[in-house]
């Protein structure tokens, strides 16, 4: 990879909208792949981003259904549930050499996209944000910050180091992590519990942290046991702080979805981690019945094995 980047985009949605803007910005070649008809709105009004950390800019993309050619970088920014109806738009012969970079909640995506790509390609990505698109190229990034924690176990460690150093120049502050499974844990730890019952209850997460608060940190204790039996970390009393010092009205994606009337990421956040649980032996019966619960509402995909 040389100083300019050429990075595709599979999903310009909240995440994947503000990391196009960010790094077309800094004078990298951005290939946004989508519907025809949010292809067609970026080619002509490009991407425009409302962010008090970032600046409010417009900024052009190239955009179209399908990859076309090899890049440096695919970055695939969809939700699990429409995964595997979006790769089609990424073929493996045009992604070639280059890193598939899925920024997707739960733990088993790497091994799904390594039996579709070369797995010494794959790296995972974690980012820890508030980015909306609010309607096709318009994306409200609303948190003060923008971080990713780029991993990836078999991928040279240069290849990873220049994708970083490329994002971090952007603007969302990119560290490389050697562990690849104790930076997706440490993400769905802090992510399940939240998700789960703010989307359960619908209420943001200050009144699931007063009013839900056994059951929160029931949650919380039973996701690290998993964890920690899956290799990664396990700090319940830190987790709970962290939620603690959130803005009470702060909601989870998961929630946004419900609201919408999208479909849930219920079986790649609730149904992998019941998955872990049995594997390992780790009893979780306060997550198997919050599963059951939202498993049983409109719009969920029922948690299966698989």
């Amino acid at each position: 990879m040389g100083n300019e980047l050429t990075v595709a985009v599979l999903g310009p949605g909240g995440v994947g909208g503000l990391l196009a803007a960010l790094l077309s910005r800094a004078g990298h070649r951005v290939i946004c792949l989508s519907g025809e008809e949010t292809a067609r709105t970026l080619r002509t009004d490009g991407i425009r981003i409302h962010s008090a950390h970032f600046g409010d800019f417009t900024t052009r993309v190239e955009a179209d259904t399908q990859l076309r050619e090899p890049v440096d970088a695919c970055l695939v920014t969809v939700k699990q549930t429409a995964l595997d109806a979006a790769l089609a738009r990424v073929p493996a012969p045009a992604l070639a050499d280059g890193l598939l970079v899925p920024f997707l909640n739960g733990v088993e995506h790497p091994a799904t996209l390594r039996a579709r790509y070369r797995p010494d390609r794959v790296a995972p990505a974690v980012i820890r944000v508030e980015s909306t698109r609010i309607a096709p190229g318009v994306i409200e990034h609303g948190s003060p910050f923008a971080e990713i924690d780029l991993t990836g176990t078999a991928v040279p460690r240069s290849r990873l180091d220049t994708l970083a150093e490329a994002l971090t120049a952007a603007g969302p502050a990119t560290r490389v992590q050697d562990d690849e499974t104790a930076a997706l844990w440490a993400k769905m730890s802090f992510l399940a519990p939240m998700a789960l019952l703010t989307t359960r209850y619908d209420v943001p997460l200050g009144e699931v942290r007063t009013r839900h608060r056994d059951e929160l940190t029931a949650l919380v204790e039973e996701t690290a046991a998993i964890s920690r039996a899956s290799g990664g970390p396990a700090d319940p009393a830190q987790a709970l702080d962290r939620y603690d010092a959130f803005p009470p009205s702060m909601k989870s994606s998961m929630q946004r979805d419900a609201e919408a009337g999208r479909p849930l990421e219920l079986d790649a956040i609730g149904g992998a981690l019941l998955r872990a649980a049995e594997r390992h032996g780790v009893p979780a019966p306060v997550t198997a019945r919050v599963v059951r619960e939202l498993a049983a509402g409109p719009g969920a995909e029922v948690p299966g094995s698989r």
